[in-house]
């Protein structure tokens, strides 16, 4: 039974569904697929779709994620970020509006799905991590303005294509000429309102005497207002015979059955693309997911979410749809709303059927820019400017990271984008992690506490040191050790102990434990004993199976202090004065000269 809810979760849950928790699911569908309709048209619009491609996608994806999904308020379907990264990975093997186009779309969808399907299955929930916060912000951030780019053109009526900042500026700039005048005041008239109602429109409200709730959504149903609005305008005064573009007849119907392509060759074009898209939009749902469950004081299993999503991306290749994640907007009106489960997007699923349905032949004179409109007053809350300050006072190297994130997204495009930012990551964890922290500490005078001694004044030993490494040793930092201890040595000339307090130290690989068997032996071929303090147990465990342990000429003492007691009796004491003394420039910190180093250790 434990192995069916872990794997079906709608199993937790629904024995236990009760008509109080109906009715605030049913409100909540209510108002997640009013808000829905225009969103989802409206993505499938920028991912180079027909309209309808967007319903579809809002419908089999969260029927599916009620059942595989452990979040119990996260909403699924088309999103910005995705939508984007399927136009630049589709558009690189065909034409948006031919059939080939909808067909790599179906064969990124069916591979995203899979990849995401099978990381689960293997538990790489993990998978999340290699992307760091700065660069996932910077990749958004960067995104969300070359989407709003891609989409002036629909405002201005005037053709814009590229993949990147450059092109659609350039693109832009040789039509600007033919600005369509009808077309731009119906999509910054639409711009203008949705941004005031989004800036001003809930907290007028709350002034007049409505309480915050209601005044919330209301204010987040101001699209549906825009698109009434200017669909009515359209059909009223025949602006698209006026040359207005409008969305135009949508079928109505259920999402057909579709069987994405087998060409393979299709397949590895596509690969990287899936792959990229599949763990941004892992990224973005789990964030989105995590957040709102944390409200609630509930959790959510980053490794079923990768089943659920991947159901869900399977669920929308085969019914016509596009990739699809779990969207911010549309998850935190779900939650404001009063969604308790996820039968909330079932709901909200057969909703967006019924329009599909009856209602499609509505949307035909609803104006593409207004649409373009909706996209970018969605996408104000994903630049995140102040990210990028924090980033820069906090740390340089991750704003550098983030920096080379977004100007790569915005003049190469999204794929380079995310693959820059997750390269130079990791090149830079390397690099922090090769060159680690280390300290010379002594004793805080009638303590067991040990400190450094550029920061504190401390009890130090001429023929004892204590270098602090504070970080696990592996393949990459192994040599930097080596030197750091060596040339440690050769300044010390009345050096007889050599103490590592290793309390930093999470894991000793294979090319480290062959230096530290250097280290120990040239020290000792200078008359240095080598000894080990604060060794954790998972390490010690490791270390008592090797040659090392039984060659170590020194000892492994419990605590620092036991070290300290055992091996200076015999020696004199002296203070570090840390204003005018300083360690060798071999053990001094490794990052640049006044940073801050931590706390005061």
């Amino acid at each position: 039974m434990n192995g069916l809810k872990r794997y079906f979760p709608i199993a937790q849950w629904l024995p236990h569904y009760g008509r109080d928790v109906l009715t605030s699911d049913l409100l909540a569908a209510l108002i997640v697929t009013v808000m829905l309709i225009p969103q989802s048209l409206a993505y499938a619009l920028l991912a180079g779709l027909p309209s309808q491609v967007g319903l579809y996608a809002s419908i089999a994806p969260l029927l599916i994620y009620a059942v595989f999904g452990t979040s119990r308020t996260l909403s699924v379907g088309p999103v910005a970020v995705v939508s984007l990264m399927t136009a630049a990975s589709a558009g690189q093997v065909a034409s948006q509006g031919t059939p080939a186009y909808l067909s790599a779309v179906l064969v990124l969808t069916l591979l995203s799905g899979l990849m995401l399907l099978l990381m689960g299955i293997a538990r790489l929930g993990l998978v999340a991590n290699f992307l760091s916060h700065p660069v996932i912000s910077g990749f958004i951030t960067a995104s969300a303005l070359l989407i709003a780019a891609s989409q002036l053109g629909h405002l201005l009526g005037i053709a814009a294509s590229g993949h990147n900042l450059l092109e659609l500026m350039h693109s832009m700039g040789t039509h600007l000429s033919n600005t369509h005048w009808p077309t731009m005041i119906v999509g910054l008239s639409t711009l203008a309102f949705l941004y005031g109602a989004r800036r001003w429109l809930k907290s007028g409200l709350i002034k007049v005497g409505v309480a915050a709730r209601p005044a919330d959504l209301l204010a987040k149903a101001a699209p549906i207002v825009a698109v009434v609005g200017t669909t009515g305008l359209t059909w009223a005064l025949g602006l698209d015979q006026w040359g207005l573009a409008v969305v135009g007849n949508i079928p109505a119907s259920l999402p057909p059955l579709t069987l994405p392509s087998a060409d393979l060759s299709l397949w590895r074009e596509l690969f990287v693309g899936a792959l990229l898209i599949g763990i941004v939009g892992f990224v973005e749902s789990v964030s989105v997911g995590q957040t709102l469950a944390a409200k609630r004081r509930q959790r959510i299993d980053p490794n079923q979410e990768l089943i659920g999503l991947g159901a869900s991306n399977l669920a929308a290749s085969f019914t016509g749809g596009m990739p699809v994640t779990g969207g911010f907007s549309r998850s935190v009106v779900n939650f404001d709303a009063g969604a308790e489960t996820p039968a909330a997007g079932a709901f909200t699923a057969i909703g967006i059927a019924l329009v599909s349905l009856t209602l499609t032949p509505l949307i035909a004179y609803l104006p593409i820019a207004t649409l373009a409109a909706t996209i970018i007053v969605a996408l104000l809350s994903l630049v995140d400017i102040g990210a990028i300050r924090r980033t820069w006072a906090y740390s340089h190297g991750d704003f550098f990271a983030m920096l080379v994130t977004i100007l790569v997204t915005l003049f190469f495009g999204v794929e380079s984008g995310i693959l820059a930012g997750v390269g130079l990551s990791l090149i830079l964890h390397l690099y922090r992690t090769s060159h680690p922290h280390a300290a010379l500490v002594g004793r805080v005078p009638g303590t067991e506490h040990f400190r450094n001694v550029e920061r504190r004044r401390v009890e130090t030993d001429p023929h004892l040191k204590i270098l602090r490494i504070d970080e696990s040793l592996y393949f990459a930092n192994s040599r930097y050790l080596e030197d750091t201890v060596l040339a440690l040595v050769a300044d010390s000339p009345q050096l007889q102990h050599l103490i590592l307090a290793c309390q930093a130290v999470n894991l000793i690989d294979t090319s480290a434990l062959d230096s530290l068997e250097a280290i120990n032996a040239r020290l000792g071929d200078a008359g240095v004993q080598l000894h080990l303090s604060e060794v954790k147990g998972p390490v010690m465990d490791r270390l008592q199976k090797t040659e090392f342990r039984h060659s170590l000429s020194g000892e492994i003492f419990l605590s620092t202090f036991d070290a300290w007691q055992a091996l200076h009796r015999q020696s004199p004491i002296q203070m570090s004065i840390p204003s005018d003394e300083a360690p060798p420039a071999s053990v001094r910190h490794s990052s640049k000269p006044g940073t801050p180093q931590g706390d005061n250790v």
